[in-house]
């Protein structure tokens, strides 16, 4: 007789001639949501967080990678690696962040920016983008009332912000500073035939951490994370800062 675990594990990926049950279902939309939180992830990683074993997990990733939602990559290993190859990650695909209905309206944002470059080119796509984030800046700022002057601390209260605006943020520090790290972005389909919307937002968080940043990488241009750097202040501790736990 199978014990408690087992039958929870049985109801969550049982099939009918085929067909995905409800309870699958639900399982499949908890895994697009911690790839769209954490980014790249190994399967070891989601089926810790989901409580499934190995086997279960496995059969969720595949059946999303038949589906066209996820994509396999190896992990990228910084400094000396062991024996063997990299674990492999798994990192949604662009056509299952769309389905997660944040890119609305679209086409009807990107010809309205091609007309404003035809019409009035580079620079007022650029004021377009700085005008557009306005807004957010005021919201996140006023949400960082009580982050101080620290600029990691900063990034930790901005990252609060931004999740609440709905990118999936979280910031931690590594050996050169910080990172802020976007998993989701919600014109990720415009900014990248019109990069001035990412600068715009760096710009933005260079104001609000109150140092200056560097963009390492956009979900815009094809990365699973958008990634900001912040250097670390000469002088200043580095403390372990996260927000995604």
């Amino acid at each position: 007789m199978k014990n408690a675990a087992a039958l929870s594990e049985g109801s969550v990926t049982s099939t009918v001639a085929g067909a995905t049950a409800p309870a699958d279902l639900s399982t499949r939309d908890r895994v697009t949501q911690l790839l769209l939180e954490r980014g790249a992830t190994t399967a070891a990683q989601l089926g810790s967080a989901l409580g499934l074993s190995p086997a279960a997990i496995r059969r969720h990733l595949d059946a999303m990678l038949a589906d066209g939602d996820v994509v396999a990559r190896e992990q990228t290993v910084r400094g000396s690696r062991g024996r063997g190859r990299p674990a492999k990650v798994f990192v949604l695909t662009e056509a299952a962040r769309v389905r997660c209905g944040t890119h609305h309206y679209d086409n009807m944002a990107t010809a309205a920016l091609r007309w404003i470059a035809r019409t009035g080119g580079a620079e007022a796509v650029a004021a377009f983008a700085a005008d557009q984030v306005a807004a957010l800046e005021h919201r996140c700022r006023a949400a960082m009332e009580d982050a101080g002057d620290a600029p990691l601390a900063r990034a930790e209260a901005l990252a609060g912000a931004l999740t609440a605006e709905g990118y999936a943020a979280n910031a931690s520090t590594i050996a050169s500073g910080g990172q802020l790290c976007q998993h989701h972005c919600p014109v990720a389909h415009v900014a990248a035939e019109f990069p001035q919307l990412c600068e715009a937002e760096t710009a933005v968080i260079s104001r609000l951490v109150g140092t200056h940043v560097q963009r390492l990488a956009t979900i815009a241009h094809g990365d699973g994370v958008c990634t900001t750097h912040i250097p670390a202040q000469s002088g200043s501790t580095v403390t372990t800062v996260r927000t995604d736990r």
